[in-house]
């Protein structure tokens, strides 16, 4: 049987990846409790052909859909809260969703479901979509612009933290926007923060963050948004 499990030094200390540690302090908070914040983890990678740089699917039309459904079986199996799986705009391009799930659980539920799959993410994306008891309630709208605006105000911080080699990824093009550049905006795909056009509507719910890359470690990300969006005063 595997668990996930925090691993520490001889002397006791979180070894340097452990970023579960630090982030399960922001999870922990009271005034992040209070807030109750949802997440749901949009994970995308690419299956590749073994000894080639071929996303699989390419050239011969056999996309891997049998892995996909095994995964999202053995995922559930396990216990995880894994949503849907759907397929990508590249060919051997997937995508699995876990949550809505509470605080440090969505991430430790998307820690599993990596783990269970065992590949590479390549040049996907992890879109992560965010609320607080605030945003969700009656009147919610005004606290969603106000997280969006924190969030604006320490881009750099969260680009920094939101997976390696982004710049690549965040061009502007291909349904992203600029890694320079923070923008927001209703129902836009080329934004850093995109808010559905349903939540426009209701005037509450929740927001995606597009930024992530697939490589995100998801302990920092979704500790971060909570830290910048309620626990930070600019």
């Amino acid at each position: 049987m595997k668990v996930l499990c925090d691993a520490y030094n001889q002397t006791g200390d979180p070894v340097y990846t452990n970023t579960r540690f630090d982030s399960a302090k922001i999870f922990n908070h009271p005034g992040v409790v209070a807030e109750l914040p949802w997440f749901g983890l949009e994970q995308e990678y690419t299956l590749m052909v073994k000894g080639t740089k071929w996303p699989l699917g390419w050239p011969r039309g056999v996309f891997g859909r049998d892995i996909v459904e095994a995964h999202y079986k053995a995922s559930l199996y396990a216990g995880i809260n894994i949503d849907v799986v759907n397929a990508e705009v590249m060919p051997g391009q997937w995508e699995f969703q876990i949550g809505p799930s509470v605080g440090i659980t969505a991430t430790d539920e998307l820690w599993v479901a990596r783990y269970i799959l065992e590949g590479d993410w390549n040049g996907a994306g992890g879109h992560t979509n965010y609320s607080t008891k605030s945003m969700r309630e009656d009147g919610g709208y005004e606290a969603i612009q106000k997280a969006i605006e924190k969030l604006g105000l320490r881009h750099e911080d969260h680009i920094a933290g939101y997976g390696e080699g982004n710049e690549r990824r965040l061009t502007g093009h291909h349904e992203t926007a600029h890694i320079n550049t923070f923008s927001w905006g209703v129902a836009k795909r080329g934004v850093s923060i995109r808010v559905g056009r349903d939540t426009a509507k209701e005037g509450k719910g929740y927001f995606e963050d597009r930024r992530p890359g697939s490589n995100m470690d998801p302990y920092v990300v979704t500790s971060m948004i909570a830290e910048t969006t309620i626990l930070w005063k600019p």
